[in-house]
């Protein structure tokens, strides 16, 4: 249920077209993101993107209980003849039933319920072994004393006995007693079946069929969305997320603009670069700035010195399909190739802060803020300390220009900001808003995600506010050929080759690659390919090639090869996922390993 979460976060007044105006369709909601300068505008119009009329079914379904107590309820024509009490008192057995009854259902109906277009058509379709309400009745459940009620699609929900169970319980109380059609309209990496199978048990009823969400004459906010290479391999269509495949990136030093890997959070924002403007605020005195707010325009960043810096960007849940071999974890199943790197150019942020007399303060931090919102108008959003903005070693640039080219729209056009050896979150796109406070960001992506926990902490334990955000990466490395499975020819010498990257975080040098292809008895130091910058400043990744002898006698089966790197710290990637599992599936660098079959 981390939809309610993030979705339902912060909801601003303007967000309040009423629920029979947003279910039925006959208004649609603009949201902006206005900074203050009333010329950046994003507009939504929200729907379900599956809701659909229902189909009239003729089937009869029959509740029945675990407790071997039959409820011989037989539901017909007049549902909504049904009495609420009754329907509340057997609420816990329906829900019961309810999940065993869509299994059913979908299981007839189709070769197996694994089938996607089943399940996420669950929401549209008509249950006729529920009762039908008003939207009247599931607005006047809204708090736990009279239980909480959302609907999606036609479907209503009763989630009160999923409050307790919830961390962030807070965040899901401010969307009781509505739809939560608009928000899945964003939040489509939801749509899974694990997620879908956990909403529909706790399903009790159909919406009123003349209040039924109608999206015939409502826009979609990711219409204009960008082209992307073909060549992307896609771990979500919306948001858009994709790696290129991992044989061409270890190809180039400098990975091409269209094959670079794109995180999305939210639909691309549309920005007009000649209205474009960043807002620069200083909100504590603490800054000891003498000018507290500051617009410029994108002129206005391209007029300050320019400074490049070769800097690769990690997703924080790089190589999480790895991690989710131990243990199922939240979140997109990424590969190796969840990293890219770059020459990227554009203003210093410290030339900014200083010329408005910001001063160093270790307890400060610099709020990022872009241009993509959430249905709530809230933007995405992210933080760093100001110690790092600050640090003439720390080349955090208001990046303009990405391997010698202008951004582009995936890559956070006309804007980005670069941290230079911190997590890809915190390298904010599309950004509009800059704000020095004594405070962290409090988006959720800063304080309910990107963190690290011990591998026996899960999602009925875990508190975010007992662990830092992710800043500096820790060190890694990804085998790029051969892939797993792959014959591999071995010379006449009796080699195979490998190839690879390593990166560390915080501007650490990779000072050695290690390779091993009989499980750690024999280990071979890789050739390194990278930029000859000061230890502390090395944010680029590192490329590598390795000869490793295999013996003659293993020929025609199967060998696995490990690699594991070294920073100049004397950090080194772990041996296994096991011990460094975590919940979200972030910081996943332990041994690469692949296994080959020697031709």
């Amino acid at each position: 249920m981390s939809f309610l979460i993030k979705a339902t976060h912060n909801i601003r007044n303007a967000y309040k077209p009423g629920l029979r105006c947003l279910s039925s369709g006959l208004c649609n909601t603009s949201l902006y993101n206005n900074h203050n300068n009333g010329q950046q505008k994003q507009q939504y119009r929200y729907a379900s993107g599956n809701a659909k009329p229902a189909k009239n079914q003729t089937a009869v379904y029959t509740l029945f209980t675990l407790g071997g107590i039959t409820l011989g309820y037989l539901f017909f024509d007049n549902l909504e003849k049904l009495k609420l009490a009754a329907m509340q008192k057997s609420n816990k057995t329906e829900k019961t039933a309810a999940a065993t009854t869509i299994q059913t259902q979908n299981s007839n109906q189709n070769a197996g319920d694994d089938d996607e277009e089943t399940y996420k058509q669950w929401h549209s379709t008509e249950r006729k072994d529920l009762p039908t309400f008003k939207l009247e009745d599931v607005q006047k459940h809204n708090s736990l004393e009279k239980g909480i009620w959302v609907t999606y699609g036609i479907g209503v929900y009763d989630i009160t006995d999923f409050i307790p169970k919830h961390p962030g319980s807070d965040k899901i109380m401010l969307g009781a007693g509505s739809a939560i059609d608009p928000f899945w309209a964003i939040y489509q990496q939801h749509n899974t079946k694990e997620i879908l199978t956990l909403l529909e048990s706790y399903r009790i009823g159909n919406i009123s069929p003349e209040d039924e969400v109608s999206t015939e004459d409502m826009g979609s906010p990711w219409a204009h969305e960008p082209k992307r290479h073909p060549l992307l391999k896609p771990a979500s269509e919306r948001p858009f997320n994709a790696e290129p495949p991992l044989t061409i990136l270890a190809d180039n030093f400098y990975t091409p603009n269209e094959f670079f890997y794109v995180r999305n959070h939210l639909p691309v924002p549309v920005i007009d670069v000649k209205t474009y403007e960043l807002e620069v605020e200083v909100e504590t005195d603490k800054a000891g700035a003498n000018k507290n707010q500051k617009v410029l325009s994108f002129d206005d960043i391209k007029a300050l010195p320019k400074h490049s810096v070769t800097a690769a960007i990690m997703c924080g849940g790089n190589r999480r399909s790895e991690m989710t071999e131990v243990k199922s974890v939240k979140g997109l199943s990424w590969g190796a190739g969840a990293v890219g790197n770059a020459k990227w150019s554009g203003a210093r942020l410290r030339d900014v802060l200083l010329a408005m007399g910001v001063q160093p303060n270790e307890n400060l931090h610099v709020i990022l803020e872009g241009a993509d919102l959430d249905p709530t108008s809230n933007p995405y959003g992210a933080s760093i300390p100001l110690s790092k903005a600050l640090d003439e070693r720390g080349d955090v640039i208001l990046a303009y220009e990405m391997n010698d080219k202008p951004l582009n729209r995936d890559h956070g056009y006309p804007i980005r900001v670069i941290v230079p050896g911190t997590v890809g979150a915190r390298n904010v796109k599309w950004l509009t808003r800059i704000v020095v406070a004594d405070h962290e960001s409090n988006s959720h992506w800063q304080q309910n995600d990107y963190k690290g926990f011990s591998p026996s902490t899960d999602w009925d334990t875990v508190d975010f506010t007992k662990s830092p955000a992710i800043q500096a990466m820790p060190v890694t490395s990804a085998i790029c050929t051969p892939l797993p499975g792959e014959k591999v020819k071995v010379t006449a010498d009796g080699f195979v080759e490998v190839r690879g990257y390593a990166w560390s975080g915080g501007g650490r040098r990779i000072v050695r690659v290690d390779l091993t292809a009989d499980k750690g008895k024999s280990w071979h130091v890789a050739a390194l390919e990278q930029e000859n910058e000061p230890d502390g400043r090395h944010y680029g990744w590192s490329l590598w090639t390795a000869r490793i002898p295999v013996d003659a006698k293993l020929k025609g089966q199967e060998v696995e090869i490990w690699s594991k790197a070294v920073d100049s710290a004397y950090n080194v990637q772990p041996e296994s996922f096991a011990n460094i599992w975590n919940l979200r599936g972030v910081l996943s660098n332990a041994y690469h390993r692949v296994k080959v079959l020697l031709n």
